[in-house]
């Protein structure tokens, strides 16, 4: 019999840090986000060791693992703003590869010696590319670093359709726990979880609606890119794992309107995180105030609050940064196409489109000759699409 090298055998001890990972509690959300009597359910995510993305990191190297794309011992090498860092280190633990993490300095400094006391190398990229922003910039990194190893492996969260059916699981969380939901919100960055949860909570309540929370300055939905404050949702390029015909509306949000409502979540709930947590409870507290009573109401919560100590939870910071003022309106701004006009607070629109797609239909009219207005499509009418078409 052909003996095993250690490099393929995953130790006892370290594959049990994988079973840490899911069956994150739920949390009943109400007053004052919501009205008295009605409210919304939170997945707490950041009870997993890193958060959310914790479920894609160990999923992604399982399964290159699995295809022989990632070798035993071989090096990982990704773009990350921090929280698939943590995933990608739990990972790189677990299954026995270095990691290498390309980031920007943006990211805070704690993580940064988390990451590193977990083992992760950290490479922080010095300048924004011209037009992609940092984002572009820690991609392109990548390439260089990956020119350097020649076995290493690159999980590109951002198109890898690993990175959508990692979030099966917690689908079928929310199914056992909830019993039927009527609406779930989701941030979106690399599309990863709103189009993993999605699919398969779509297949089991066709009715389901999908709402997309981004942030003001992303180009996801279609909006001009613009240096973004708030970390973790919203992207200066086109994840190709987003997907768009699951959405039944979109909102983006400013870094004010998410410091206040996490702040709010703390002081009331004993509950918050960072930027995208915000974001999804400003909007889940306004679906609860509006749909009928009777709606249940899943909101994902990526992760917690530690990492934003310094900034969502300090003052100082939000004060040299114009983040603590008057609460958010009661109701989003309304707009009819993602691309009607720049948006720079809390605003809703019911139309989603792939904004390549919408490009590609502008350049056609040019061509042809006018093209229908493009109408917001159901996700029960759009019906399911295949993991390779979405990722966050």
């Amino acid at each position: 019999m052909q003996s095993q090298t250690t490099t393929d055998i995953t130790p006892p001890a370290r594959s049990a840090l994988s079973g840490l990972v899911g069956n994150t509690p739920l949390l009943q959300v109400s007053e004052p986000l919501a009205s008295a009597g009605r409210g919304f359910w939170a997945k707490l995510e950041g009870f997993n060791p890193g958060g959310i993305k914790d479920r894609p990191g160990l999923h992604m190297v399982e399964r290159a693992r699995a295809r022989g794309d990632l070798r035993p011992g071989a090096r990982i090498i990704e773009s990350t703003s921090g929280t698939l860092g943590l995933g990608l280190a739990l990972a790189g633990m677990v299954y026995g590869h270095p990691v290498t993490l390309v980031t920007d300095p943006g990211l805070e400094s704690s993580m940064t010696r988390l990451l590193t006391a977990y083992g992760a190398q950290v490479n922080i990229v010095s300048e924004p590319h011209p037009t992609g922003g940092w984002q572009q910039a820690r991609r392109d990194r990548v390439d260089q670093l990956r020119s350097h190893h020649p076995d290493s492996w690159c999980p590109d969260q951002y198109n890898n359709p690993d990175n959508t059916s990692a979030y099966t699981p917690l689908a079928l969380e929310l199914a056992s726990e909830l019993g039927h939901i009527d609406v779930l919100v989701c941030s979106v960055g690399t599309g990863g979880h709103s189009a993993g949860v999605s699919r398969v909570l779509q297949q089991l309540y066709p009715g389901l609606k999908l709402v997309g929370v981004d942030t003001i300055g992303s180009t996801i939905f279609g909006q001009v890119a613009r240096p973004r404050m708030m970390r973790g949702l919203g992207s200066s390029i086109y994840p190709r794992n987003v997907a768009y015909d699951h959405f039944s509306e979109v909102h983006w949000v400013a870094p004010a309107e998410a410091v206040w409502t996490c702040r709010q979540l703390a002081n009331s709930h004993y509950a918050s995180g960072g930027w995208s947590v915000g974001a999804v409870a400003l909007v889940a507290g306004w679906l609860a105030r509006t749909l009928p009573a009777g709606a249940r109401i899943a909101a994902i919560f990526p992760d917690g609050p530690q990492r934003y100590l310094g900034t969502v939870f300090d003052d100082d910071y939000c004060t040299a940064h114009g983040l603590l003022g008057s609460p958010p309106a009661p109701e989003p701004e309304v707009i009819g196409r993602p691309d009607e006009k720049e948006v720079t607070h809390w605003t809703r629109c019911t139309t989603v489109v792939d904004p390549l797609a919408l490009s590609a239909d502008a350049g056609a009219r040019d061509t042809v000759g006018p093209l229908p207005e493009p109408t917001a499509q159901e996700p029960a009418e759009a019906g399911l699409s295949s993991p390779e078409e979405e990722s966050r």
